[in-house]
């Protein structure tokens, strides 16, 4: 995992390496990033003893990565190299070195393949892995469908205690007064284009007159200057606040009403899970691949078309002046988390792994 940097995908590979730690012996995490390094445990770690890597886009650090798996596998070739980045890079140097390789993939194909020649390049390589794996049975049929593979469908595991524990911390926030007489929304995702950040902006705006509401929007990123542009240029300074990313957003989803999620594409959004462990109402952009099916098509919260912050702003108002409809959703969705199941999820992982002959 060449770049970590605290998102969904970084969770997953904190709770699945450290379980696989748990079960296997010779367990080694390589990456340029060190101030995640607490985060992990029975794990060695081969990255740079310095934070010098932390200024570089990810490809550099793809290129460092691979240079240290390159030597790695050449010294020893007993290793099974299991990929949550730079999936296709790390194919080839495992197939040129006889090496096997798992490859996580983790965010919809509709995201990172577009055009013909990508589309066929992906189609001759993920063929080389020797098992893929994905997050969602929507994202499943989408490779099978773009690439003609094969790839087993694992959901993301939820530490369904530990969120609801996390979210009884202390939290001295007025921004988020009674969630009787004001609509507290809250959306947690990295500030980029795939979360799509304007549409939600451009929803509260259409609605900013007309319902008593505050909008918190947690995380970090690239666009963080163009979303305080649009809220100062809107005058949504009082209506709605930014903050850094959390080490723990559920105290403050914990303190909300509504959780939004707006993204153009996804894999299996765990903020979603979280969300409706924390029993929190949730309105998703109906993007490839994931809210659709942890909503069951709608009916444990609502969807509406990428990009379409008008359909967004309705279904909002519609929440907000009738809430108690809407808590049947809530209770379905809540019940149906066990597909989400820690221990059950992980253990599928364990069992992937256990079919090579990895240092165990």
């Amino acid at each position: 995992m060449p770049s970590i940097e605290g998102g969904g995908v970084e969770k997953n590979l904190f709770i699945i390496s450290n379980y696989l730690a748990s079960k296997l012996k010779g367990v080694t995490l390589i990456t340029t990033s060190r101030k995640f390094n607490n985060f992990f445990r029975k794990i060695r770690i081969i990255n740079p003893k310095s934070n010098f890597w932390d200024n570089f886009n990810r490809r550099t650090k793809y290129i460092v990565c691979l240079i240290i798996l390159m030597k790695l596998i050449f010294r020893n070739k007993n290793y099974v190299v299991f990929a949550f980045q730079a999936n296709l890079y790390c194919t080839i140097i495992c197939k040129l070195f006889g090496i096997k390789i798992i490859i996580r993939s983790n965010s919809s194909p509709s995201g990172w393949s577009k055009g013909i020649v990508k589309q066929l390049m992906y189609k001759y390589l993920l063929k080389l892995t020797d098992n893929i794996i994905v997050n969602s049975f929507d994202f499943q049929k989408e490779f099978k469908k773009k690439f003609s593979v094969k790839s087993i469908c694992i959901y993301n595991p939820l530490n369904k205690t530990e969120v609801i524990l996390k979210s009884k911390k202390y939290l001295n926030f007025p921004f988020f007064k009674n969630k009787d007489h004001q609509l507290n929304i809250i959306n947690v995702a990295r500030f980029t284009n795939q979360k799509d950040h304007l549409t939600l902006l451009k929803a509260v705006n259409l609605i900013k007159n007309k319902i008593n509401f505050k909008l918190l929007i947690v995380g970090r990123g690239a666009n963080k200057p163009k979303m305080l542009n649009f809220i100062n240029e809107n005058r949504l300074q009082k209506k709605v606040k930014v903050i850094n990313f959390q080490n723990n957003p559920y105290k403050y989803i914990a303190k909300s009403n509504l959780f939004i999620l707006t993204s153009t594409f996804e894999g299996l959004p765990n903020v979603l899970l979280e969300a409706m462990a924390l029993k929190k109402f949730i309105i998703s952009s109906n993007c490839p691949t994931g809210p659709r099916e942890i909503l069951m098509n709608g009916k444990g919260g609502e969807l509406f078309k990428v990009g379409n912050h008008k359909a967004l702003s309705q279904k909002i108002m519609s929440f907000y002046h009738h809430k108690k409809k809407y808590q049947k959703k809530i209770d379905l969705s809540f019940k149906s988390l066990h597909r989400f199941d820690y221990h059950l999820n992980l253990q599928k992982y364990l069992n992937i792994v256990k079919k090579f002959n990895a240092r165990i």
